[in-house]
């Protein structure tokens, strides 16, 4: 009998066990499924966002920037445009807006003040996604010429460094920068021996959206 009783004992000690495990488990499954689905859902809804290519509050928009247009609730307005080389982009109800020169919040206030004939209090965010209309030019003798990215307050020198090293044959002495000024293009002489000397600091200008750096 007592050995009886000890085996009965020792059955129900192990069926209990199992039987706690098995809860853990099926409870466990639903935890890592649902986890998974709400961090998916996460990453989805965070490569959905519109990233700024740009936090500055001043930044003018310039042809070929890439901006996104969100009309809160009207998906069918909501979308990203290119601004198109006469400074303007298009939008569902009000065909063409102009956009160059005119800063993200500016934009925005523009299209909501057209909506307001289709819309009742539209609420409307303009975000730069691609800073296209940012770009400097280094042509000549240099390592990489091209194409470069302008971040605010770059000068030539910085410029320069941005295309690499000079060839062998490059003329350091006779460096200028093209810039449009008005209906000109005018040609900003850059002593590249003088300037690194700590001389002629003047012609170490900031450059601006355009800008082509030659290096005879």
């Amino acid at each position: 009998m007592r050995k009886t009783g000890w085996l009965l004992a020792l059955l129900a000690l192990l069926c209990g066990a199992a039987f706690g495990a098995a809860q853990q488990g099926g409870a466990a499954k639903p935890d890592a499924k649902g986890g998974q689905k709400a961090e998916g859902s996460a990453e989805a809804a965070a490569s959905t966002q519109a990233k700024p290519a740009t936090d500055d509050p001043n930044y003018k928009i310039g042809v070929e920037d890439v901006l996104n247009v969100n009309v809160w609730k009207e998906p069918e307005i909501s979308r990203s445009v290119p601004v198109r080389p006469d400074g303007k982009i298009s939008l569902p109800l009000l065909n063409d807006v102009q956009a160059e020169g005119l800063t993200p919040v500016q934009l925005a206030t523009s299209i909501r003040d057209g909506l307001k004939k289709f819309i009742s209090e539209p609420e409307v965010t303009v975000i730069v996604t691609a800073a296209n209309s940012q770009r400097f030019y280094v042509l000549g003798e240099v390592a990489k010429p091209g194409a470069f990215p302008l971040t605010r307050g770059m000068n030539v020198l910085q410029g320069l460094a941005s295309a690499g090293a000079f060839t062998q044959f490059a003329n350091e002495k006779g460096i200028y920068v093209l810039r449009k000024e008005g209906d000109k293009q005018v040609r900003h002489p850059f002593n590249y021996k003088a300037v690194i000397k700590g001389q002629n600091q003047e012609q170490n200008l900031e450059l601006k959206p355009g800008d082509t750096i030659v290096v005879p």
